[in-house]
């Protein structure tokens, strides 16, 4: 019996020909990438008594939630991070200049199909738009793995999403997961596998499908997976993956559960405080004024998504009561928005451009709002206090949304503009 996309992944990491559904495996894994948590699991191995890793050139570092460092607290556990990454001879340190984790090991081909991948954050499952089975840990477990390489799993069951038609060119991806959050929950994918397939996914590009599966887990699942095509081998090429595991991925294995959505008509989805399943078209929130429009993040912070904005906000002016920050997910990234021109236009349009990293997306350093202050977000999460004050309000939307609205000072349908 073909098996699915994660099964297929779980069976080779564990060395066996077949697994199913709720069994539990020991599987090998192929990498793993940390950020400043790498300063919480450098503690833990030095109490564990640890002296070596288990495979340096597995390992990849890349410092983004507190870039620069805001606190000397901060600072230290950046400079912890350094020591760590020298006594353990990590070879793929990123620092504070490369940006994203998640954005850092895609760009830069540490993810290829049929891998098996851990971080130390949540939306590790990002890389499943190259076809990786990618999650995320807790620290003692980042710390288990990198001495002995390897972690048990119960193998996850799947859900298959089939999704159709053709987007308007207003409506991205973005828009497509927000919707299946507000129709079946953030719950689910609870422990499961999604695997996302149809026409419209077909026509995605490789940065729509990075926003997708880095929004799984906020439909509870283990891993959000696409299956590998032509626009994956392109990707994979440039970015110098190596694709040693790269295994014959099957269509149509047996699943638990189809869900099938056609978005030939979608509006612009948004999510409302303080959860990302409490979904709206975009349509019913005219009214809601805004003070702050965040374009960037793991989740939509590539250069399609600032050429989405930039087209939106090319000549015009953002609504004096609102800032506007953008925050590139890479300094790769930075710099094609430099050449491509789409960051001089949100710049001219009174946009405040921050560094590479994660930015207001967790409160950490920028970004952070007073009470009753408003934000809509390109981000993936819009929990209560995540942007500074617990009574300010977060709301989730594509780069499209969030450009119009910063433009009119409240929420809008970019449909009007594009």
């Amino acid at each position: 019996m073909n098996m699915t996309m994660a099964e297929t992944i779980l069976a080779r990491a564990s060395g066996r020909d077949q697994v199913k559904p709720n069994e539990f495996v020991t599987a090998r894994i192929d990498k793993v990438i940390v950020h400043e948590a790498m300063a919480a699991v450098a503690l833990s191995l030095a109490e564990a008594g640890v002296k070596k890793i288990w495979d340096p050139d597995r390992v990849i570092v890349a410092l983004d939630h507190y870039v620069p460092p805001h606190t000397t607290r901060a600072a230290a556990i950046h400079q912890l991070v350094r020591q760590t990454v020298e006594q353990f001879g990590i070879k793929h340190y990123y620092g504070d200049r490369g940006g994203v984790a998640h954005q850092v090991m895609v760009e830069n081909g540490h993810v290829s199909p049929g891998d098996l991948i851990l971080g130390a954050d949540s939306h590790t499952c990002t890389y499943g738009a190259l076809g990786a089975a990618a999650c995320g840990i807790g620290m003692s477990e980042m710390a288990y793995v990198m001495s002995e390489g390897e972690l048990w799993f119960q193998v996850p069951e799947t859900i298959r999403v089939e999704i159709s038609g053709t987007l308007h060119p207003a409506v991205g991806s973005k828009d497509v997961i927000l919707k299946l959050a507000g129709d079946y929950s953030a719950e689910v994918a609870q422990y499961k596998s999604l695997e996302f397939t149809g026409s419209a996914v077909d026509d995605m590009s490789i940065s729509s499908r990075l926003t997708m599966s880095n929004m799984a887990v906020e439909l509870g699942a283990k891993f959000g997976l696409f299956f590998p095509d032509e626009k994956t081998d392109a990707y994979l090429d440039q970015a110098g993956a190596d694709q040693t595991n790269r295994p014959q991925f099957h269509w149509d294995a047996p699943v638990a559960r189809t869900i099938t959505l056609d978005v030939s008509d979608l509006a612009p989805q948004v999510a409302k405080p303080h959860t990302v399943d409490n979904v709206s078209p975009v349509t019913e929130l005219r009214e809601v004024e805004i003070h702050q429009a965040v374009l960037g993040s793991c989740t939509n912070g590539r250069p399609e998504d600032f050429q989405a904005a930039a087209e939106i906000l090319k000549g015009k002016q953002v609504h004096d009561r609102v800032r506007l920050l953008v925050v590139p997910a890479s300094r790769k990234v930075y710099s094609q928005a430099i050449k491509d021109g789409s960051l001089s236009t949100l710049v001219e349009a009174g946009a405040i451009v921050l560094n590479p990293g994660c930015g207001p997306c967790f409160g950490g350093h920028s970004g952070l709002m007073n009470p009753f202050e408003r934000c809509i977000s390109s981000t993936n999460r819009n929990f209560k206090g995540r942007m500074g004050s617990d009574q300010a309000e977060i709301y989730l939307a594509s780069p499209a949304t969030v450009a119009a609205s910063a433009l009119t000072g409240r929420i809008t349908d970019p449909r009007d503009y594009l």
